[in-house]
């Protein structure tokens, strides 16, 4: 993985194309792993590019593939096998790998649910079993379908294999079980199992499997049954999807029914009270994994209580109630050879640790990120140094820290206070409450080689102003032909290539009549942006795609939102009041725009880039709910849910939810404990509802 750069300093042609490629290794990756049984990167090498994948996207929203990994769990499935669709889609689990992760995903959960910290949170605990995820249905008690995980949403159908499996019984026992349940859990292969089957394997001039995984999963998706008859399956039951009924009020009562009705269930799976109770199952998992006789990668922490987890739901591919706790990553030592500074879009300064190449984890690695200059200090790691780097969360290592530092060292490093690119000033900002950046900037915005390319990329990029035929390599080549300087060159192509002395675009090399024309085309297309899209493609700090969707349904008008913008940048307290009323947009978001509003080579770009395009007006929210395009305020305790959840659900409905009182609010929801906000409300004379009949009106 040699010169592969830190995700922090991606530029947005890099992070393109590190999606692009993700992307298609992901997806190797899981046909490998889900369709041929056969996968050809470690768990810890595809979590690491998962996990890059998602870092990219948080930093660059606007990039975010279509056929983004982040939306898709496993591999479509193989033609050899008709096709079973989920009734509820078989999702992955989002993953933590330190104590301190663990202890984040159950202060989430507690504020999501708004639990106190004297109310018990019980979460179990379960190893994670290496196998292949299976789905079995049962109607009327009787197996009727078994059906791979797939591509998430749609499986194979294993039924005839899955009837010679021991563990997976055509018939529940007991009683209680629902009209209709479907039962998950994971097929595999012990390991004394698994070496007898290589062993015969061998001798037969077979194919030999690489892991107890790949047998199980490539046993369980023959297409002769007899072959998968003759190999010794195992089934652990511990999940299920659709059901006609409730059958448990908790996971662990769940657990305990599977049990009566004929599965096996681990042995090691535990409710636990406290966060320091699962991580003793960690660890007691982690000393015994070699004893179990079958392969773990971890541990699965769950919330007990199964109205929790309906209300937690679910975020992107990941359940919120559950989370994989991976053991932990593998670590080598190497030689810093040098520390480099690169210059993102939006001007950040991050230091890269070149390695001499060393394997972590079946990966050569030659860098590693240094995030910033106070990581760098904490570390004291220098030039020269013997370092420790660890393999956990991304492609890129982490840097642990100094091995056995020499005392000849050489000097400690030292950020530099200038851009490398262009020579501006590189410093630390500080925020409204005089608290100091972690990054060190450039100050030189446009007149910055590294910012102005990568600004104007992001400006035509798909989640921006879109414009086809206008992509990172045609970008380049304008701004170093001194074509485009800024984005409302892009709307004078043709004068700005006369200007510069150069022929026609037709003439040039790699255009030609027919794409030059196209991209005219393309251009033109775009001269109505929507007000979003727009106001993305400025590339405002701390302005993204979501913020600019919030600013959108707020103001819905351009010229209205603008207006405020400008009326803050000059200090007008209402204007800023108003920015800061909206839910979901915060001072730091605030704080970009007025700055940039206030800067005169800003204000003289937008002003010549609107004389060339007419920004779209947003459309008001499209939803038969009662409260779709009324602005509503929280405000008190919430009883029956907490406020992120009741902000969440509204927006949902079509409302805007905005954080303070003013003429411009329908409706204000009271719970106890409410002060000034209600009787602003009841001064302005605002409809006011406590929470039931909030909740009645909406519908919940």
């Amino acid at each position: 993985m040699s010169k592969q750069v830190s995700v922090e300093a991606l530029s947005e042609a890099e992070a393109r194309r590190e999606l692009a490629r993700l992307a298609t290794e992901i997806r190797l990756a899981d046909n490998a792993y889900y369709k041929d049984d056969d996968p050809h990167l470690s768990d810890a090498e595809y979590d690491a590019m998962r996990a890059r994948n998602e870092q990219i996207e948080a930093q660059f929203p606007h990039l975010k593939r279509s056929d983004s990994p982040s939306e898709r769990v496993g591999a479509q499935v193989s033609e050899a096998f008709s096709k079973v669709t989920h009734g509820v889609p078989m999702l992955s689990l989002d993953n933590a790998f330190s104590d301190e992760d663990v202890a984040e995903f159950a202060a989430r959960i507690r504020r999501y649910l708004g639990l106190g910290e004297d109310e018990p949170l019980v979460l179990t605990a379960e190893p994670k079993i290496d196998g292949l995820s299976l789905s079995l249905t049962y109607e009327s008690g009787r197996l009727v379908r078994a059906a791979t995980r797939g591509d998430g949403s749609v499986g194979e159908d294993v039924t005839v294999n899955a009837r010679t499996v021991e563990d997976i019984p055509d018939t529940l026992k007991g009683e209680g079980w629902p009209d209709k349940i479907e039962i998950r859990g994971e097929v595999y292969m012990t390991g004394e199992a698994f070496k007898v089957l290589n062993a015969n394997q061998e001798v037969a001039g077979k194919k030999v499997f690489a892991n107890p995984r790949n047998a199980a999963a490539g046993s369980l998706r023959q297409l002769d049954v007899s072959i998968t008859r003759a190999r010794p399956l195992r089934f652990f039951a511990y999940a299920w999807g659709e059901t006609s009924e409730r059958f448990a009020a908790t996971q662990a009562e769940a657990i305990e029914k599977f049990r009566d009705w004929g599965f096996v269930t681990n042995e090691l799976f535990h409710p636990h009270e406290t966060v320091d109770g699962l991580l003793d199952a960690y660890r007691d998992m982690t000393e015994r994994r070699t004893l179990l006789g079958y392969d773990i990668d971890g541990v699965v922490y769950k919330v007990n209580r199964l109205d929790w987890q309906e209300r937690l739901g679910f975020v992107s591919r990941f359940p919120r109630w559950a989370i994989a706790h991976k053991f932990p990553a593998e670590r080598a030592v190497t030689k810093l050879e040098a520390i480099e500074i690169q210059v993102g879009r939006t001007g950040t300064l991050t230091p890269v640790a070149r390695l001499k190449p060393v394997t972590v984890g079946g990966v050569v690695v030659s860098n590693a990120t240094l995030h910033n200059e106070d990581e760098i200090a904490r570390l004291d790691v220098r030039p020269g140094d013997m370092v420790e780097i660890q393999r956990a969360g991304d492609v890129i290592p982490q840097v642990l820290g100094v091995v056995d530092p020499d005392e000849n060292r050489s000097p400690a490093f030292k950020m530099p206070e200038e851009c490398p690119q262009c020579g501006a000033a590189a410093v630390r900002e500080t925020d409204e409450k005089g608290e100091e950046d972690v990054r060190r900037r450039c100050t030189g915005g446009l007149t910055c080689p590294a910012q102005a390319v990568e600004r104007l990329k992001h400006f035509v990029s798909r989640k921006a102003l879109d414009i086809d035929g206008l992509g990172a390599k045609q970008v380049e080549l304008f701004h170093a032909l001194g074509i485009l300087e800024g984005p409302q060159d892009i709307y004078r192509l043709t004068a700005r290539i006369e200007e510069a002395g150069e022929p026609p675009l037709t003439e040039w090399d790699g255009f030609g009549e027919t794409s030059a024309k196209n991209l005219f085309a393309s251009i033109d297309a775009r001269r109505n942006p929507p007000f979003q899209r727009f106001l993305n493609g400025l590339g405002i700090r701390h302005v993204g795609e979501t913020t600019s969707g919030l600013f959108a349904r707020h103001f819905l008008s351009w010229a209205a939102f603008w207006s405020t913008v400008e009326k803050a940048s000059r200090g007008e307290e209402a204007a800023e009041g108003e920015l800061l009323s909206i839910d979901g947009v915060g001072q730091t978001a605030v704080k970009s725009l007025k700055g940039f509003a206030a800067e005169p080579h800003n204000r003289d770009m937008l002003q010549s880039l609107l004389e060339e395009v007419g920004v779209a007006d947003a459309e008001a929210a499209a939803t038969d709910s009662p409260v779709a395009g009324k602005t509503i305020v929280f405000t008190g305790t919430l009883e029956r849910m907490t406020r992120d959840e009741a902000k969440s659900r509204a927006t949902a409905l079509g409302a805007k939810v905005s954080g303070s009182v003013s003429a411009k609010t329908d409706i204000v929801v009271a719970g106890p404990g409410a002060g000034s906000k209600l009787k602003k409300a009841e001064e302005l004379g605002l409809q006011v509802m406590s929470e039931d009949d909030w909740l009645e009106l909406a519908g919940l």
